[in-house]
């Protein structure tokens, strides 16, 4: 059997990308003559930058999701907008015909691998990131969240899970979801700028 037909191996990804993906190895890659969707690492804060080089130069499909949201300041609360996952992009290409000429594209420090496997992505996994962005690849953080939300928490131990909002703690900037772990409900508490609305407020 061709080592390109094999399935790869199952992994986490690192560090702000953790979702999870498949690796490759070379051999593998070689003989992919499809598009794949790679984690790419990128120069500190310029995910967008090398994004939009890529899509310009070698018409590459790239997604690099930033997040809009507040942040207490001592002018009052200020949105920002940063990185989604810094120091990462999203790219769609056949690795093995462009891979040099995106690891050598400005802004692109390399792929993320794990030993000698290089990690990609499911297009599903990058559908449902989408979803959740604006046509210029923006989330919002937070927009006014309601009781009966359907969220996705963001950051912490619970980071990707779904969640249901039950109340509201304004005086802690905080909220109280239930959700689904290990098989059993548990409601808690997590910072309500930490969660990415999914539905609108049942009724």
């Amino acid at each position: 059997m061709s080592r390109a037909l094999e399935k790869p191996h199952s992994t986490g990804m690192i560090h702000s990308p953790s979702f999870a993906s498949m690796t490759y190895s070379l051999p593998q890659l070689a003989q992919i003559e499809t598009a794949l969707w790679f984690c790419v690492r990128t120069q500190p804060k310029h995910e967008h930058l090398a994004a939009t080089a890529l899509r310009r130069q070698l018409e590459i499909t790239c997604f690099s999701p930033r997040l809009r949201f507040r942040r207490a300041t001592r002018r009052g609360a200020v949105w920002f907008v940063e990185a989604m996952f810094p120091g990462y992009l999203f790219a769609e290409f056949v690795y093995s015909r462009q891979h040099r000429q995106v690891e050598y594209s400005p802004g692109i420090q390399g792929f993320v691998r794990f030993g000698d496997q290089v990690a990609a992505l499911d297009s599903s996994t990058i559908a449902n990131l989408r979803q959740t962005a604006d046509e210029e690849e923006i989330v919002i953080f937070n927009p006014e969240i309601q009781v009966g939300q359907a969220v996705r928490i963001a950051e912490g131990p619970f980071q990707g899970l779904e969640a249901l909002v039950t109340h509201l703690l304004p005086a802690k900037e905080r909220i109280r979801v239930l959700l689904e772990f290990l098989g059993r409900s548990l409601e808690t508490e997590v910072p309500a700028p930490k969660v990415l609305p999914l539905l609108s407020p049942r009724a």
